[in-house]
């Protein structure tokens, strides 16, 4: 039995407007909702994450109200030193200002004082850290499917910045080492670090 191949385009390609007479989706891709695309980088990133913590075993919750934090992650293993269960905060952040894989040991993303104040306090009764996801700026960049695979991009980075002084009158730089790809092994790695009563 032949297997189908996914269709090109989604499903309005090959489809004939009827008002204009010309081929649905053909050089416009499909049509797309009227959401702003910062509002659907929040939920690419969102998704990014949900698909990194299936992956690594861990489950997820969100605060309510969030008071500056985006989502906790949690990670059960009878190994773990401190308890049987450890849970770290995340802040998750998008930006398709810079280009995919950044060339250096980092890339520069810049935070209000008032979030990186939260981000960097310590010590800690839990442990927080960073999420920012390159995104492209077109949405329709943003992933393909196949039937093997999802492909969602660009690339989520993490970083800890417990102690990271503010130097901006309102904003901060901080820069975010491109070693550190979130990914599910990075997670479990960060939650084992957690577990041994270490940092992420």
């Amino acid at each position: 039995m032949a297997l189908a191949q996914p269709e090109q385009g989604g499903v309005l390609a090959g489809r004939i407007d009827p008002r204009t007479g010309t081929q649905a989706g053909a050089r416009n891709g499909p049509l797309r909702g009227a959401l702003a695309t910062t509002a659907c980088m929040e939920t690419l990133q969102v998704g990014y994450l949900h698909a990194v913590a299936a992956a690594a075993g861990c489950s997820l919750s969100q605060p309510f109200p969030d008071n500056g934090i985006d989502w906790i992650v949690s990670h059960g293993a009878p190994e773990h030193v401190v308890d049987d269960e450890v849970t770290i905060k995340v802040q998750l952040k998008a930006t398709y200002q810079i280009p995919p894989g950044p060339a250096g040991p980092a890339f520069s993303f810049t935070l209000d004082n008032e979030h990186l104040v939260k981000l960097a306090r310590s010590p800690v009764a839990v442990h927080k850290v960073l999420v920012v996801m390159l995104v492209p700026r077109e949405r329709a960049d943003w992933l393909a499917a196949g039937h093997d695979r999802l492909d969602l991009r660009h690339c989520c980075y993490w970083t800890n910045l417990a102690g990271h002084p503010v130097t901006g009158r309102r904003r901060t730089t901080v820069r975010i080492p491109t070693t550190r790809i979130f990914d599910d092994r990075a997670l479990c790695e960060i939650m084992t670090r957690v577990g041994s009563g270490g940092t992420p």
